[in-house]
Parts: structure tokens; sequence; C-alpha cells
């Protein structure tokens, strides 16, 4: 058997100087890459060349048509220099082969061009889905998955592979009309598609990711990085808390929250009084530098008639946040003072009022709150539904039991919340229906009466059994979070006198 001789470098360089005048840069570069890997070779070898071959056959990198038939390109060697391979050795070994500058230029650009190609499949998912011939479906009400599915030309095998992915699916299980799916699919040469992905925006934050794997699907929940930002605001009462919010640059919601904070020792409907003013410090978050949403309401205070009442937010071991004073009493009240926000109190309890409608004195046991129609009405206390019904002239009305000694009536509601029934048990501040006008009424109000013992008391004066008191395992914690949030409240207290001033 023959075997195949070697070629000099400086050979090798002469060729590649004829060749680069009939060829382009590109395949210049592969021969001089060939050239290095030969002299590797034999640097690396012992066993001397056979004098009997006249021809060596290179072999380059590469799958191109043009670079195969350069593979088999048969190259002369000179006859007188085949009598001394111990001098070809040490030529070999003493012989460096550099490409030309720009060859060398070129040769790199085409490595990191086959590392671009050859990295393609391990590319992460969020490049590989740019890849995907992506559908949009929006969730229209009596949709379920396989009528989604066959919207974008996926059938029910589809829809039964993806049921049985590895995770999580719940929320694509049950989907809310008006939701966006988005299928990711994958185009064969054959026509047919395939489903690589899912994408369901649970939330701003928060979205399903279902992906095709080798074992079927698997799926996952992406969380947006969040970022919390501090913020402050200060308010004067000219009017109402409403106005005074708005003014100061808070959205609905926290005006809201701290009147919720604060409506156990403030009737926002009855004990507002001009000047009266606040202040609290709160959070906003961000995604992308975009604020998506307000968020809670760190510390507070609150000055009606004179009087300031300050609370902190504290988050215990079990995740319950409520909201204490600073010495660690709740905030909260067994009752709240007001079932409506933002009303205002068109009759208080009078035992010898003269009735509107029959025109008789009729004792008036309870406090009427004048709002729009469709307005919540909130649970002033946790507790029991014992009554839900039309109630003579109560007209629509719940009854609630609060642990047998306490119990609170809201009547001539307009409906009921959907789902509420008698027997279900209500959390404080819990929506149970809406203000109307039904039975004997001349407008929309809620009646609102509260009982102890079965004796009707006067909601706007009755004393309200206090909620139990931060734990004594959290205090030194709470005095930790609580002292930099009071300390802060201080200075921008100081900061709106000077401004004032």
């Amino acid at each position: 058997m023959k075997r195949n001789r070697l070629i000099r470098p400086t050979e090798t360089n002469r060729f590649l100087t004829e060749k680069k005048k009939s060829r382009p840069l590109k395949k210049l570069s592969f021969l001089a890459l060939g050239g290095v890997c030969i002299t590797s070779i034999v640097l690396a070898t012992s066993k001397p060349a056979d004098k009997g071959l006249d021809s060596q056959v290179i072999a380059l990198p590469g799958s191109s048509a043009e670079i195969q038939q350069l593979e088999s390109t048969v190259i002369p060697l000179p006859q007188q220099q085949q009598s001394s391979t111990e001098n070809l050795d040490v030529e070999l070994e003493n012989t460096i082969v550099e490409p030309a500058a720009d060859d060398l230029a070129l040769l790199e650009q085409n490595q990191i061009d086959q590392i671009l190609v050859n990295e393609t499949p391990d590319s992460p998912k969020d490049n590989a889905s740019l890849l995907l011939d992506w559908h949009e479906q929006k969730v229209k009400s009596g949709d379920n998955l396989t009528k989604i599915f066959s919207r974008v030309g996926l059938n029910a095998r589809d829809v039964y592979n993806v049921t049985q992915s590895d995770g999580d699916i719940k929320t694509l299980l049950n989907l809310k009309p008006g939701q966006i799916v988005q299928f990711g699919l994958k185009q064969h040469e054959d026509g047919s598609n395939s489903l690589e992905q899912i994408k369901l925006s649970i939330n701003e934050v928060k979205t399903l990711l279902v992906t095709a794997n080798e074992a079927g699907y698997s799926a996952e929940t992406e969380t947006r990085e969040i970022e919390t930002r501090e913020q402050v605001a200060v308010g004067y009462i000219e009017s109402s808390l409403f106005e005074a919010g708005l003014l100061a640059g808070l959205s609905d919601e926290l005006i809201m929250e701290l009147a919720y904070i604060f409506g156990w020792d403030i009737d926002f409907a009855l004990d507002l009084r001009q000047g009266d003013s606040f202040k609290l410090i709160y959070e906003e978050n961000f995604i992308d530098g975009k604020k998506f949403e307000d968020g809670d309401i760190l510390a507070a205070e609150f000055t009606n008639r004179g009087k300031t009442f300050r609370a902190v937010r504290f988050t215990d071991d079990k995740d319950n946040s409520h909201y204490f004073a600073p010495n660690g009493d709740s905030m909260r009240k067994a009752f709240s003072r007001t079932p409506v926000h933002f009303s205002r109190i068109s009759s208080k309890f009078n035992p010898n009022r003269l009735h509107p409608v029959l025109k008789t004195s009729r004792p008036h046991r309870g406090v009427d709150y004048a709002a729009a129609t469709g307005t919540p009405i909130m649970a002033t206390g946790d507790g029991k539904v014992s009554f839900l019904g039309t109630k003579g002239g109560y007209g629509r009305t719940v009854v609630l039991s609060h642990g047998g000694k306490y119990t609170t009536l809201y009547a001539h509601m307009s409906r009921y919340k959907k789902g509420l029934k008698s027997g279900h048990r209500v959390k404080q501040g819990q929506v149970i229906g809406y203000i109307g006008s039904s039975g004997l009424a001349t407008g929309p109000h809620l009646h609102y009466e509260f009982r102890v013992n079965g004796v009707h008391r006067n909601p706007l004066t009755v004393p309200l059994p206090h909620a139990k008191p931060l734990a004594d395992k959290y205090m030194t914690e709470f005095q930790q979070q609580a002292t930099p949030l009071l300390a802060e409240l201080d200075k921008l207290h100081d900061s709106q006198l000077a401004y004032t001033d």
C-alpha cells in the first residue's frame, strides 16, 4: 500500500501564491489554514515519509463543492527534494507558516461566523422564539382551550399534550374573557406546523411560558423584576378627603387605603373639618423604569380636630400585614365607624324623628348615609350573614351577627354582593351590597344600625371594642421598622412648616 508523501511548507506557500490570482480570498484563507495543519501533523510524528510516493492530498476544512474539489487536487513535488526525508524533517521543524494579514483577518471572521452558526440551536429561548411564527388569540366568552387552539390551526392532540405539561398551568386552564394567549408555531418544509411555545400574561409582572421539549411540554412562570421607590405626600382638608387626596397627587386607591387605616378613629363623613391634614409615606412600583401601580402605605399621619393619629404598616412571619400605632396598638377596631366611604350623613340616630314618608313620629334607630346608587357597602366588622332578603320598609337588607353580642343591619340596598348568601362569613371591609332606595326610602342611601345584646345603640358614639395589639414577640422588630419611618414623617412635617413660612 502506498503512503502519502508530505508537502514542504515552502511548496505550499508557492501554491497559495499562484492560486491567489484566480481564487477568491476566502478560499486562500482555507489553504493557509491547511498549511498550518500539515506542519503541525509532521511535527507530531516520528515516522519518515515514503520515498516512493510523489503526490499528497491536502484535507481542508469546509463542506462546499469547491473546497471538496480542492481536497482531491494532487500537487506534484519536485524530484530534487525527494532524496532526504531527514533534511525535510529538520526544515519543517524550523519553518513557521504565517498567512498574510488580510488572509488572517478573513480567516478569523470565518471562524466567528462558524461559531455563531454552531451556537444557534443552543441560543436562549427568547432569541429562539423570534424565529417562530407567532399568533395571538383573545379569549372570548364561552371559549375553551380546544376552541382557541383550533383557531390557530392546532388540534385536540395538541391540547392534550399541553395539558400534560410538567409544571403549573392552572392559569391556562382557567382563562378569562379578554386575556391574550400567544402561540409560537414552527413551520416545517412539508407545510405543517408544530406548537413550540405558549405565552400567557397573568399580570404586568408574571407571564406563563409553556415550552416544547423532548419529553413533551414544560411550564414555568416568569416574573419581571420590580423596582420599588418610596414617595411622600402631604394634604390639607378644604372640603373633603377625596379632593385633598387628588390635589396631593394620590390615586383613588391610595385615598381609599388612607381612609381605611384611620376609619376606626375618624368618621370621614362627619368628623372632617377644614384645616385637617394628612401625611404619608408610600411605595410606587416600576418595571423597566415605568410606574405601573401604587404600592403599600408604609406609614401615615392624620390630624383631625387637633388630634393626631399615626400608623405604621407591619408584616408578621405569617405574611399578615396590619397597621399599628407607634406603641403597638392595632389601628383596627372590632368595628369601623362607617360602612360607606365618602358619603354624607343625611339622618342621624334620633329616637323622636318624624318619618319622611309616613309623616309620623317614629324613632330613627340608625344612621342614614346618602350616596349615589351602586356605591359599595362594606361590613363594619367580621361576622356571619344571619339574614339576607327583603325586610318590610327596610327593603333589601343584610343583617350580620358578630360573635353573638353585636349585630349590624344594612338596609335599602339596590342589590346584594354577587354570591353572598345567608350563613356566609364575611370580613371587615368586605363589600356586602350596594346603595339603593328599596323599601320606604325617598332617595338612594344606606340605613345602618348597630345593636348590642339586641339593643339599638348610636353607631356614631357607641364605644367600639379594640382589636388585639401587636404580639410581644414582634415588638422589637416593629420598633426597628417604625423608628426611621416616623422620623421621616417628622422631617416631612418640618419641611412643610418651613415651606409654609
